[in-house]
This record gives structure tokens, C-alpha cells and sequence, in this order.
């Protein structure tokens, strides 16, 4: 299934992309015996039996003239992120090629610490936005960046996941680009503390949520966790300019769940990023002499892409 968050009268409204349709999923099941809400987060705290309704409601929508009346082109409304507001953002840092390339590009050695354990931040969940517009300050067009990567979304409640149980606290997969204002990054992160505002003005994710399931072809299973091998891409006005894989992850979803779980209960609605991928970002780029100190700028567009996650653009706007 595809979970997404459409604008309907100045509110977001849960559905399921089917076809070229969007199922609103409240309207489309009240015409079944297990009515479901509009919103996601009180969607995947009704846990499985919730998902059960969903895939067949999602399997009865493949006959176009089911639930008539709660279908909308999808062309016709805009995607908000599948998750307006997480419980919680983490993002994490697993690809050890953009983490050997950035330290290179910085002149300094490769970090042993990034075997030890997988690392990862708190970010705004307050700020995450969907395709479309992305507004900035004057100051983060200071070296304006966008980051490839993908995302999970918490699926059930847990404290204390074992690795090996991790995949099951995973309702879905999507796509991130973990914006950032790197000259704001960098000055912040002199102080051994951050990043923060280099960070917190906006990180995008969408265009849907897709379940485990749509990517079973693709799962590369381990005794550390599922990789799945999807193609990534990122281009700035149509160019690609990044490219890589999510089955180059060094440390998995699972285990990343395991050490962000350690004492703390993870919650229905929590999103965790991947980091970026290896050539993800305009910073990694320009360290390499890929690129020649280009950055992303008022009117420009950013679209990532990750095979069965869908394309997600995003174009910089100055904020009012």
C-alpha cells in the first residue's frame, strides 16, 4: 500500500494511492465494517487490525468502480508529507561512503567510532514539509543543500528492540531530503554542539508511505536487519547530479531502531532518515571537484527519487 496525506479544505486527510487515484480513507471505510480515521498518526496507533481494514479496502479499490464516492484524482489535490507531524524525527548517518567522503573533503581521517555504533540526530518534527514549495530565510541560502535519503516510519510502540525484531516496528518506507544551510551548520557545529539551525527550517519527506510488502522483490534479509536494493537519484533543474543505493546502508534501519530504542520507547508516527547516500548532496559534490562550489538557490528544484518510493520535488522560495 501507499499511504498519503492530501489538502482538502485547508486540512490534511489520510488516503491510499491507487492507480491514479487518492481513496480517502475515513469515507472509503465507512462503507466497511472497520471505520478508520483520518488522520495517520491515530491510524498506525490502531496497529495491526488498522492495516488488516487498510489492505482490504486498498484490495477491493483495485475494481474502479469501487468506493466511487470517496475517490479524488490524484492530479487534482495537493500531497502534503505522508507524516505532517511526526511524534519524533532522528536521522542517522549509515552510509559510510558520504561519511568517508565528507571527512576526505575535510582533510581528516576516517572516524572509528562510525563501527562502533549507528549515530544519529534529533531534527525539527515541527517543520517537515511535502513536494511543493519550500520556504527559506535569507541566511540559508548561505550554501543551500539538499540531502538524498530515505526514511522509515515507526509503525507500533517499543522499548529496548532487538535488531533481529527491529523490521517489525517498520510500517513503511519513503522518501527524505534533509535540507540544509551549511554555512550555518558549519559555524554552529564549531561548538561541538548541533547541527540545529542549519537544520531545523525544513526537512521534506513523501510523496507517499509504501509498506513493506510493494518492496518484498527488492528486500536483501540479514541476521542485522533487512537492506532493500533501490536505485536513489537526485537532480537540481533536471540535471542528476546524485546517485546511489539504499542496500549500501553500513548499518540497517533495524539496527539504527535497536540503538535509538536503548531506554526509550519509540512511538506509532516516529520518523527515522537513513542519512544521506554517497554523492547525496551538493556539499559531498563540491569537496569531490564534481561540482564547482554550486548550491541550490531562490527558484531553483530539487526532485528526489528512490525506486518504488516515488519522485519528490521540492522548489526554494524566498519566505515572506
Amino acid at each position: 500500500m501507499k499511504f498519503v496525506t492530501y489538502l482538502s479544505n485547508g486540512a490534511g486527510r489520510l488516503g491510499l494511492l491507487v492507480g491514479n487515484d487518492i481513496l480517502d480513507l475515513e469515507r472509503a471505510s465507512a462503507e466497511t465494517a472497520y471505520p478508520l480515521p483520518n488522520d495517520i498518526i491515530p491510524f498506525l496507533r490502531l496497529g495491526e487490525s488498522a492495516m488488516k481494514a487498510a489492505r482490504k479496502i486498498d484490495e477491493i479499490a483495485k475494481d474502479a468502480n469501487a468506493f466511487r464516492s470517496a475517490r479524488i484524482a490524484a492530479d487534482s489535490v495537493k500531497l502534503l508529507a505522508p507524516v505532517p507531524r511526526p511524534t519524533s524525527m532522528r536521522d542517522g548517518y549509515a552510509f559510510r561512503q558520504h561519511v568517508e567522503a565528507a571527512r576526505r573533503n575535510r582533510g581528516v581521517e576516517m572516524i572509528a567510532e562510525f563501527d562502533l555504533f549507528p549515530v544519529f540526530y534529533f531534527t525539527n518534527h515541527q517543520a517537515v514539509i511535502g513536494p511543493g514549495p519550500m520556504e527559506v530565510m535569507p541566511e540559508h541560502l548561505n550554501k543551500l543543500d539538499y540531502e538524498l535519503e530515505a526514511a522509515i516510519v515507526i509503525g507500533k510502540e517499543g522499548r529496548n528492540i532487538k535488531a533481529s525484531d527491529a523490521d517489525e516496528y517498520i510500517a513503511g518506507y519513503t522518501i527524505m531530503n534533509d535540507w540544509s544551510a551549511r554555512a550555518l551548520q558549519m559555524e554552529e557545529m564549531k561548538l561541538s554542539l548541533g547541527p540545529a539551525k542549519g537544520k531545523d527550517f525544513a526537512t521534506a519527506i513523501g510523496p507517499y508511505l509504501t509498506t513493506k510488502d510493494e518492496l518484498a522483490s527488492h528486500r536483501i534479509p540479514s541476521d542485522r536487519g533487512d537492506r532493500y536494493e533501490l536505485i536513489m537519484m537526485a537532480s537540481l533543474n533536471g540535471q542528476e547530479l546524485s546517485r546511489g543505493n539504499l542496500k549500501d546502508m553500513s548499518w540497517t534501519f533495524a539496527e539504527i531502531i535497536e540503538r535509538a530504542s536503548y531506554g526509550v520507547t519509540l512511538y506509532p508516527g516516529d520518523v527515522i532518515g537513513s542519512g544521506t547516500v554517497g554523492t547525496g548532496c551538493l556539499l559531498e559534490l563540491n569537496g569531490s571537484k564534481i561540482t564547482n562550489n554550486l548550491w541550490v538557490q531562490i527558484g531553483d528544484t530539487v526532485t528526489c527519487a528512490i525506486e518504488e518510493l516515488g519522485e519528490l520535488t521540492n522548489t526554494v522560495i524566498a519566505s515572506k
